[in-house]
Formats: C-alpha cells, sequence, structure tokens
C-alpha cells in the first residue's frame, strides 16, 4: 500500500487450503472487493478502518490481514516507530523459537532433533499422524524427548489429523513423560476429552481464530497454550485483541502466521516483542522453512532465538526483483 506522501506498507499472507477456508487466488479477488473503502483512508488509528471492513465484507480474514498489516507497516513508518512500539512497547530483546520436525521415521526425527537442539532451539514441534498408527506416533515423542533430553518443550502435533481414540491411546502411551500434546482432533470438545483422559496440557491451533473459540477452549479446560496467526484472526489489530483475552485466561501465545516469508516473520516477531512476560511461549521462523527470501534485511535466528526488525513499521524492505511483477493493482 502506497500513500500519497511516498510511504509504503508491506502486508503478506500465504493460505493453505486444506488448512483454513482460504486459497492464495481469492485474495486479489477479495482486496479488489475491498478497495473502495481502503483508498483514500488514513493509516493511522487502523483498528477504525478495519473495523469498518470487518463491516463491509463479512469473513475473508486471511484476506483482511494483509491490509491490516500493509496499514500497521505505514503507521510506523509515518510515525518512525517500529511496530513493536505501537503494539505495546518491547517488552523483551529476543524470543525463542521452535523447530517443527515432520513426520517420518521415529529415529530420524531424534536424529533431526539433537542436530537442531545444537543450534540453541529448545523447544520442539513434533509431527504425528502421518500413517495413523497411535504406536509409532508414541515412539516419535518418546525418542524425540530422550534426543533432547529433561527440560526442553517437546509437543506433538496431529493437525487435527487423530482421531480422539488414537490420540488418547497416544497421550498415555506417553503420559510419564514431560509432553504438551496439540489439536489432535478437528473439535475443541474432542480435543479436550483427549486432555482429560491423558492428563497432558493442550495447546489449541486450528480451532482458535477468533475471542469466542478462546473463551469456548477455555470453558472445556483445553486451553494452555494457543497458536495465533495472523492470517487466521485477521491481521495484528485483531491479533492484540486476542492477545489480551488469552492472557486474562492465563494460557501461553505462540505467535505466528499460518505459513509465509520475510513480511508475515517480520510481523509476528514485532507482535512477539510486544507480548507481556509470562505470555509467550515461542516464536516461528517461517523465513527459514521456505526461499528464496523475500526481504534481505528480514532478521535471521541465532542460538535458538531471533529478534524483531528495527527501523520504523516492520522494519524490512522487500525486494521486487525477487517478487516479480505485480499480479494486481488498485489506484
Amino acid at each position: 500500500m502506497e500513500t500519497d506522501t511516498g510511504l509504503k506498507g508491506w502486508g503478506e499472507v500465504c493460505p493453505i487450503p486444506h488448512y483454513l477456508p482460504a486459497f492464495a487466488k481469492g485474495v486479489p479477488s477479495a482486496v479488489a472487493e475491498m478497495a473502495p473503502e481502503i483508498l483514500g483512508i488514513s493509516p493511522f488509528g487502523v483498528d477504525a478502518p478495519m473495523r469498518k471492513l470487518d463491516g463491509f465484507l463479512i469473513g475473508h480474514d486471511h484476506a483482511k490481514s494483509i491490509v491490516d498489516m500493509a496499514l500497521w507497516d505505514l503507521f510506523g513508518k509515518a510515525v518512525g516507530q517500529p511496530l513493536y512500539a505501537l503494539l505495546g512497547g518491547r517488552t523483551r530483546r529476543d524470543m525463542p523459537l521452535y523447530h517443527s520436525i515432520t513426520c517420518i521415521a521415529p529415529d530420524e526425527m531424534a536424529r533431526i532433533a539433537k542436530e537442531v537442539y545444537a543450534t540453541g532451539i529448545r523447544q520442539f514441534q513434533v509431527k504425528l499422524g502421518a500413517d495413523a498408527d497411535w504406536a509409532a506416533d508414541a515412539e516419535r515423542l518418546i525418542k524425540v524427548r530422550e534426543a533432547v533430553g529433561h527440560g526442553p518443550i517437546v509437543y506433538g502435533d496431529w493437525n487435527c489429523g487423530a482421531t480422539k481414540l488414537q490420540a488418547t491411546r497416544t497421550g498415555r502411551a506417553v503420559a510419564h513423560l514431560d509432553i504438551m500434546l496439540e489439536q489432535p482432533c478437528k473439535t475443541l470438545e474432542d480435543c479436550a476429552a483427549v486432555r482429560q483422559a491423558t492428563g497432558l496440557p493442550m495447546k489449541i491451533d486450528e480451532c482458535a481464530y477468533d475471542l469466542a473459540s478462546l473463551m469456548r477452549a477455555r470453558e472445556l479446560g483445553c486451553l494452555d497454550a494457543v497458536a495465533l496467526k495472523l492470517s487466521k484472526f485477521g491481521g495484528l489489530s485483531a491479533m492484540r485483541r486476542a492477545r489480551d483475552l488469552t492472557m486474562h485466561l492465563g494460557a501461553e501465545i505462540c505467535a505466528e502466521c499460518t505459513w509465509g516469508s520475510d513480511i508475515v516473520t517480520a510481523a509476528s516477531l514485532h507482535f512477539g516483542a510486544s507480548t507481556p512476560h509470562g505470555a509467550l511461549l515461542n516464536v516461528c521462523d517461517l523465513s527459514n522453512y521456505v526461499g528464496p527470501r523475500v526481504a534481505p534485511d528480514c532478521p535471521t535466528r541465532k542460538d535458538g532465538r531471533i529478534a524483531p526488525p528495527e527501523g520504523p513499521g516492520l522494519g524490512v524492505t522487500p525486494d521486487m526483483d525477487v517478487l516479480g511483477h505485480p499480479i494486481l493493482e488498485i489506484a
């Protein structure tokens, strides 16, 4: 988004069709639909125009998130402040990262965990459910826990891919270990049943997308931790409200997005850096999982941690040679 003074604000979204009710080619259409309500607005006071857009176009939060993100970037540049200063103030120098280990053979996952541990990472997301074998999933969790030793956080993530029975059997097999479970089933009710049956703490991901879903997870007793993702909530404005509620409900936050590269990573890092102490579990360096780099000045991980970009707004400058020619321009 470009202003009449020449300032440019950036946003990014990377929807995954099987993960959200969203797809990449739908984003330009949604942005074009919102354009009459966007053109001419001020970048100051981002909440107001975003609430107006919510009334103008129902849903499509993934498309609204890039508009919201770009407005916040413009806001920061207009006042000469990094986003973390505008989102509540910087509360930490850097933040812990987690590393996601894809669901493969248990021994191979343990090998990867050891390699990543040597880089300073102390939080490990163990993907489960690829073979629908609850015993193999238990072995994956046991071997990764053994590989990283006592202390680091290890949690098993099915991405809604398990039945209540499968997840319960896996959870009970590792209940003697320090393990957290992440979103085993498609519904909050089933996730809560698994938490009750296993006694293991639960992180909610796919079912967390608005304030009501956070409240429901808390009522069911399965909101120990939660992934707050920009594209699901509709951008930084909505994420701030979700953060306040999550803290009130006593859960810890994973600050990230569904997917993406340097721009969305920068936004989530600013959000994480401004989250009060005691409320942030980790952040995700999405840029590290994809290529090429879109913004060469985006921060990189060091010793298992990462800091937000410096400079006004998002603090990153996308390389137009990497992005290529625009597929849609609205003025």
